[in-house]
């Protein structure tokens, strides 16, 4: 290859590289005008379950409890999430406790089943974190099933960073990383 060849290779690599430029995090498009607008909250259209109705709504009253559980239609939302460190989708040794008494519940009420939700903080792009909170409620998912419930009264979901508070505190943000029991009653 003479110098003309390689001279012109480096400015075609060098000019693809600086076109290119940087990923930025995509924006998201409103709610409202999504296929399943607000309502939805991700939980329909063929996850493996009916989970559209009685979803919680800000502003929904919460006072009625039951067992340490929060009452809302027929969901009962557990009031103790499971917390994953940074980047991580493991279950602690500290949280594992959650998710035993998530199986007493079970055990107790043959007809319930429960939805792990798992969330992320405000950092990283959106398509990851969805990934990343997909795989903290498989993580979820997995550790109830070694206890001995069925995959089938089990449903998992992400919803990433949505719910994230951007540029939060340490403390916020350690908050965000869970995830969500909900016990499904119908």
């Amino acid at each position: 290859m003479n110098l003309f060849s390689k001279s012109l290779s480096l400015a075609l690599l060098s000019a693809v590289v600086a076109l290119t430029g940087c990923v930025k995090k995509p924006s998201r498009p409103d709610p409202n005008s999504t296929v399943l607008g607000q309502q939805g909250g991700g939980l329909g259209g063929g996850v493996g379950g009916d989970f559209g109705q009685g979803l919680l709504e800000p502003g929904t009253d919460l006072t009625a409890r039951t067992d340490g559980l929060l009452v809302d239609g027929d969901l009962l939302r557990g009031s103790e999430p499971v917390f994953f460190d940074l980047d991580r989708a493991g279950i602690k040794e500290s949280e594992r406790a959650k998710i035993q008494k998530a199986k007493a519940h079970l055990d107790a009420n043959p007809t319930h089943r429960v939805l792990f939700e798992g969330h992320c903080d405000w950092r990283g792009t959106a398509e990851y974190n969805l990934g990343l909170g997909d795989r903290r409620a498989a993580s979820a998912k997995k550790y109830l099933e070694t206890l001995g419930i069925p995959a089938a009264r089990i449903e998992v979901i992400s919803k990433g960073d949505i719910d994230a508070k951007e540029n939060a505190s340490d403390a916020d943000m350690a908050n965000d990383r869970r995830a969500d029991i909900i016990f499904i009653t119908k």
